[in-house]
């Protein structure tokens, strides 16, 4: 697998990016991750980087989003936070990958059984985490107007995915850096989830 460089990265579409993420899934749930040498990405991005991707996922210990989508060194940013919700830090750094380094898909990843959002549905006040959790509670209501008896597991399921929709609408909504490079069709925004119980990622790019 060669190491990403700046022209490989250009050929790379958006779409085409998002494939890629998809096929590594798949080589990961196959167990057939691609034969790697770390040392020599190392050494090949010792003075420069052209991920292909920037992933927002949860810092929950069993997403890392280099080994789900089977990646390697400089194939893509990798910006973590528990809820995987967007704040300026998230902005500013997305805003980094993907105007100035090049990426060309941006991926807001949640995952099932997620602590935050179990956190978020419980109404969970500790230290900082309110900080998280209000930004996760904004996508209860809407759930519940259009279903007032929803049960506690099936509000937990509907608000992960409601939360990495509003995810990709605030970074639409917050960055006109990013709303320009997806208008001009320079990158894609895109919301996934990821089964910590049987390793799918499933896209959600409408």
């Amino acid at each position: 697998m060669r190491t990403l460089t700046k022209e490989l990265q250009q050929d790379i579409t958006p779409q085409r990016a998002i494939d890629l993420l998809k096929e590594g899934n798949q080589r990961f749930l196959n167990n057939l991750k691609f034969n790697r040498n770390l040392l020599q990405q190392v050494n090949d991005t010792s003075e420069s980087q052209h991920p292909f991707a920037v992933i927002i996922s949860c810092m929950d210990s069993r997403t890392s989003a280099e080994l789900i989508f089977d990646q390697g060194l400089g194939d893509v940013f990798s910006i973590r936070i528990a809820g995987n919700v967007i704040n300026e830090d998230i902005l500013a750094s997305t805003e980094f990958g993907c105007k100035v380094v090049g990426a060309k898909v941006v991926v807001v990843l949640g995952h099932t059984s997620c602590g935050a959002i179990k956190g978020a549905v419980d109404d969970v006040d500790l230290g900082h985490l309110h900080f998280i959790t209000k930004k996760i509670q904004r996508c209860i209501p809407k759930i519940k107007a259009t279903d007032k008896f929803i049960s506690p597991s099936d509000l937990v399921t509907s608000v992960t995915t409601e939360n990495v929709i509003q995810g990709v609408q605030d970074l639409k909504a917050r960055s006109s850096i990013l709303e320009e490079m997806e208008y001009t069709k320079k990158i894609k925004i895109v919301g996934g989830v990821y089964d910590v119980s049987s390793g799918v990622v499933t896209f959600l790019e409408a």
